[in-house]
């Protein structure tokens, strides 16, 4: 009997182990490549391009040397905290809430306008960004029409235009999942809770959102991990600048690869931006645990 159970719990693994096989193909051992090259003179071309030596840590004590990168961290984290974790994500809960009071006329088009930024290939909508924020682009056209003067917001603001952009792209997946967890919530509760007098600030705080702490965690891990890894946005509408002002961690990295060649540097850079996206996965997964408790 013993066997025979050992045999049925492991017939019960083989449909994962497709899933767990592409997962170490496609993912693991990438990883796993980047942070060997780290360690490395890896280069694009010449000789460390066909035989590169290992350095041990040298590539990283040259990341403490180098004023880039301690920059391309903080732009970084402010890209991820404004256009994440602060901009989609309230947005995004804050659209969910109007659409399931309004009619379901507004609803449906709130929804497809909404929808219709993130379903876009992310290259056209870096392309659309950038004409809506270069020098002669909609948003200037549109100060000009009011009788306002615009400005060159992809050198004078960039990090703003690529914050803006990446909420307008993004805030369509938090809306969903919102919607998702909204339509969860009992409806008797708020309707005790209205009942005894509670305002509607207070239900949202109180009940609501309480309600919702995993979907709430679950969404913050998601658009962060997504933000953190955004390249072709900020790539084609600055390019990482004007002099690294909007230069994140995922455009430094790939200047250093693939601009100057540098492949060691520029995993290294890589591998630091993994272990970031770890801290941020066990925190919110921590916080998951912590909801289920």
């Amino acid at each position: 009997m013993p066997a025979r159970k050992s045999v049925r719990r492991h017939l019960r693994l083989l449909p994962v182990v497709p899933s767990v096989l592409l997962i170490l193909l496609f993912l693991a051992a990438p990883v796993l490549w980047s942070f060997h090259a780290s360690f490395t003179n890896a280069a694009l071309t010449g000789r460390n391009a066909r035989n590169p030596a290992w350095t041990g840590l040298e590539n990283y004590t040259r990341l403490l040397s180098d004023a880039a990168f301690p920059a391309s961290v903080v732009l970084t984290m402010v890209f991820v905290v404004a256009s994440a974790i602060v901009g989609q994500n309230l947005l995004g809960l804050l659209i969910a809430g109007l659409m399931t009071r309004a009619r379901k006329t507004v609803s449906a088009v709130v929804g497809t306008a909404v929808v219709a930024a993130w379903v876009l290939p992310e290259i056209v909508a870096a392309f659309a960004a950038y004409a809506y924020f270069s020098r002669d682009g909609t948003l200037n056209q549109l100060l000009g029409g009011a009788g306002l003067a615009g400005a060159d917001w992809l050198y004078a603001f960039p990090m703003v235009a690529v914050v803006l952009a990446n909420i307008w792209r993004g805030t369509a997946f938090s809306m969903l999942v919102y919607r998702a967890a909204l339509a969860d919530v009992p409806r008797d509760i708020s309707e005790a809770a209205l009942m005894d007098g509670a305002a509607g600030w207070q239900r949202l705080v109180f009940i609501t959102l309480p309600l919702i702490r995993s979907s709430i965690a679950t969404n913050l891990m998601l658009v962060t991990l997504q933000t953190l890894a955004v390249f072709t946005l900020i790539w084609v509408m600055t390019a990482g600048g004007p002099s690294n002002a909007s230069t994140t961690l995922p455009v430094l990295a790939y200047q250093e690869a693939f601009k100057f060649g540098d492949i060691g540097y520029g995993t290294a850079i890589a591998s630091v931006l993994i272990v970031l996206g770890l801290v941020f996965g066990i925190a919110y997964v921590r916080m998951l645990k912590g909801d289920r408790r």
